[in-house]
């Protein structure tokens, strides 16, 4: 195929050799098949945010570190430098979590480099050597449901116990390769200890996963891991290999409002009473 103009520098630079086809293309990035010496790897090219997408993504951004108070300020206030500033920290930010993740042994695909807004990374593929296909797109039987939905689990700890929340993961999200499932798309990435909505994400995430098997194997619709693990990671008990029940028992007890009320008004009048007592000590 004619070789995309994002690409042409790396060729010229020697980091690929040859782009084969077109392998998915969103809002996002395109993402094409490339060859590098005797390697088939991914390419992806991000695309340039639009103005219009900053603020749906600011709630991902929440709690990521800036690289200084300059472009803190920048991107706080939206200036064009702060806008670029933020653009370049969500394309990044897909980089940062592959390399934290394949360290803490999450099974995502390995990065090979980041050149002009373009990863390189390895090509996830089923067991004939094609491109593997996504969770949502294969059917499966109730063990094999329950297993991948054993490990996603355990994938989605261990992201957790390093402080990283995906976001946004569901069937689409997941490649079925030749030894299982592999975490795929990761801008998005989220700062677990400092974002007001990372548990409200982690649910979401748990329960994609949870929705997606369920349908071969439904007695996973009945578990509840994301509070479970939330909070073992709030109290600071959370490793790389919790295991975990799938079990949260969740505060159902109703609040009285009149035992509140009532608790209130003696708080009340006892703070009257010692203020009273104070000021006839002081006139005695």
């Amino acid at each position: 195929m004619k070789t995309p103009a994002a690409l042409q520098p790396l060729i010229d630079d020697g980091v690929i050799d040859e782009v084969i086809r077109s392998l998915k293309s969103g809002k996002e990035a395109t993402v094409y098949l490339v060859r590098s010496g005797a390697q088939t790897r991914c390419a992806k090219v991000y695309r340039d945010m639009r103005q219009r997408s900053f603020q749906k993504r600011a709630r991902y951004q929440e709690g990521r570190k800036v690289r200084g108070s300059r472009q803190a300020r920048a991107i706080h206030k939206s200036t064009r430098y702060g806008r670029k500033e933020q653009e370049a920290a969500w394309k990044n930010a897909e980089v940062d979590a592959l390399y934290k993740l394949v360290a803490a042994g999450v099974r995502v695909p390995k990065p090979y480099g980041y050149f002009n807004d373009t990863l390189i990374m390895e090509l996830v593929t089923d067991a004939a050597g094609n491109p593997a296909p996504r969770l949502g797109e294969v059917d499966l039987s109730p063990e094999t449901a329950r297993e991948y939905h054993r490990f996603l689990i355990q994938q989605i700890v261990r992201m957790l116990s390093i402080g990283l929340i995906h976001g946004d993961l569901s069937e689409f999200n997941v490649l079925i390769g030749t030894d299982g499932p592999v975490i795929i798309d990761l801008p998005q990435a989220v700062n677990a200890a400092g974002n007001n909505g990372a548990l409200e994400m982690l649910e979401r995430d748990v329960n994609n996963l949870r929705g997606t098997l369920g349908r071969f194997a439904p007695e996973l619709l009945a578990t509840e891991f994301a509070q479970e693990m939330w909070a073992l990671f709030e109290q600071g008990g959370l490793t790389a290999d919790s295991k975990l029940v799938g079990v949260f028992a969740r505060d159902e007890t109703k609040i009285n409002l009149d035992s509140v009320l009532l608790a209130v008004e003696d708080a009340r009048e006892e703070a009257l009473r010692r203020e009273l007592g104070r000021k006839l000590g002081q006139e005695n």
